[in-house]
């Protein structure tokens, strides 16, 4: 399952990165983000609604693959998986938390900034890592030279933080790059104002 997961990732090159206050526009969301191609969304444990949200698109929407984002406890964990997510993202890389994904047989992805934060992760078999937050860490040129000592392993990354239509391309052409997360996808004031076909507009970008 982890590898369908990730090969989903690969196929879509980009993951949605939400944070929503209504658990009424789940559904919409969901609806908006299919019809536009990405039929894929990490919804972030940054609101009240967010449990909610992972559990109405997981239940009422089964072909989209829904993750929890901003994991930051082993309790936000548990919720996430209660709440039928497929996958789980953290900003930065806490051990406890790893440890209890991977007893827990639940696919993660914890942040990395630095070689130390890489092999913290390769310690524990992981190699799908988020490279957060990325525009502010160096860019490109960062990740580049993060990823250039451990390529032979098969470590790749998805970058997230600053990421926009102007910019993606110079991240996917990275080899090592999965795919990428975009927060501009799906803007708080999109979905506060239900505007749903300019979230479908958004999902759409051209390869460069």
């Amino acid at each position: 399952m982890k590898e369908e997961i990730y090969q989903i990732f690969e196929k879509l090159r980009i993951v949605p990165v939400i944070a929503i206050e209504d658990a009424d526009a789940a559904l919409p969301l969901a609806d908006a983000l299919f019809e536009g191609g990405l039929p894929v969304a990490e919804i972030t444990f940054r609101t009240v609604a967010a449990s909610a949200v992972i559990s109405k698109i997981a239940k009422e929407r089964p072909d989209m693959l829904i993750g929890a984002g901003t994991i930051l406890t082993i309790d936000n964990l548990k919720k996430a998986i209660d709440c039928g997510a497929m996958f789980g993202v953290a900003p930065g890389f806490n051990y406890r938390i790893v440890e209890e994904a991977l007893k827990l047989n639940f696919p993660f992805s914890p942040g990395i900034m630095t070689p130390t934060d890489i092999e913290g992760a390769l310690g524990y078999g992981i190699k799908i890592l988020k490279f957060f937050p990325a525009e502010a860490a160096g860019g490109t040129k960062m990740l580049k030279s993060l990823a250039a000592p451990y390529a032979h392993l098969g470590v790749r990354f998805i970058p997230t933080g600053g990421i926009t239509p102007d910019n993606i391309n110079q991240y996917l052409n990275v080899p090592q790059v999965l795919a990428v997360g975009g927060t501009w996808i799906a803007k708080a004031e999109d979905i506060n104002k239900k505007n749903w076909n300019q979230i479908k507009l958004n999902c759409k970008w051209e390869i460069k």
